[in-house]
């Protein structure tokens, strides 16, 4: 399997360096150590061992050959890594949590038809799943369609897209069957722009709108800690960098919001609440 190419996009080396846009990473050795890197076709997923979770993925995109497949459901565990090490069906089973893609399920569905059914069957791995409300991820089309929107604004240029995704790790995400629930999730798009790396960076906030919650009842009736209704924003890549504790390299200097905000520090005022494709800034 191949996995992400960090050389995907068409980027002058005078520029950018060598070309190459690395997956972001955490920083420290003891971070590092618990991270298992998984290639698939086309994409490739930083697992977190100890949270049983992707910390990060990558997934190169072609929208020149994307093929509409029949979508399957065939959810996996992955066998090069130990079970208790990845969050498999039993944390799906009996709730109304939802088996969010990290990466997309068309987004690395491209190119010959054998591949493209490769990156398909891949792209349902519990290793790229992330529990998510299912009430509400279903409908949540502004955010699974960012790479639609990025990918049409950057059609002059191949249609080209590597795209990064993951969850914000917190200190209180609450347990559940062993696994920690994420209330936050980042996506990172990039393309090139005559030759220049160009990025943008998006903050999805499921965190709950409600009042103090009962969590000795939840437990007791084995429910999943309280999820609220999504709510998209565009910030700064330099934020995400802060919030998650990785490394995204070139992609902070590429931010095309980079120039209209300072960078120091995490400030929620510098974040663009998105309810409409017409608010995004490019």
């Amino acid at each position: 399997m191949s996995g992400y190419d960090p050389q995907f996009l068409d980027l002058d080396d005078e520029h950018d360096g060598a070309g190459a846009v690395a997956v972001p990473a955490p920083r420290g050795e003891a971070a590092g150590a618990r991270m298992r890197r998984l290639e698939y076709v086309h994409f490739t997923v930083l697992l977190d061992a100890g949270r049983r979770l992707a910390a990060a993925t990558a997934v190169n995109i072609d929208g020149s050959a994307l093929l509409d497949l029949g979508r399957g459901d065939d959810w996996h565990l992955d066998e090069r890594v130990a079970a208790d090490e990845q969050a498999g069906p039993e944390l799906y089973a009996r709730n109304d949590l939802d088996r969010g893609h990290l990466v997309r399920r068309r987004d690395p569905v491209w190119g010959d038809v054998e591949i493209a059914s490769e990156a398909n069957y891949d792209s349902f791995c519990y290793t790229n799943a992330a529990p998510q409300a299912a009430e509400f991820n279903q409908s949540i089309e502004l955010w699974n369609g960012l790479e639609d929107l990025v990918l049409e604004y950057a059609g002059a240029n191949r249609l080209r897209l590597s795209v990064f995704t993951g969850p914000v790790f917190a200190d209180d995400d609450e347990l559940y069957r062993g696994v920690r629930i994420p209330k936050q999730f980042w996506k990172v798009a990039a393309w090139a722009s005559e030759g220049r790396l160009r990025a943008s960076g998006y903050l999805l906030d499921q965190s709950p709108q409600l009042g103090d919650i009962d969590l000795s009842e939840q437990t007791a009736t084995d429910a999943p800690p309280p999820l609220g209704p999504f709510r998209t924003f565009q910030v700064p890549v330099a934020d995400l960098d802060m919030l998650t504790g990785l490394d995204f390299g070139l992609l902070v200097g590429a931010d095309v919001l980079a120039s209209t905000v300072p960078t120091a520090g995490v400030h929620r005022e510098r974040w663009i609440e998105v309810t409409d494709a017409t608010q995004l800034r490019w």
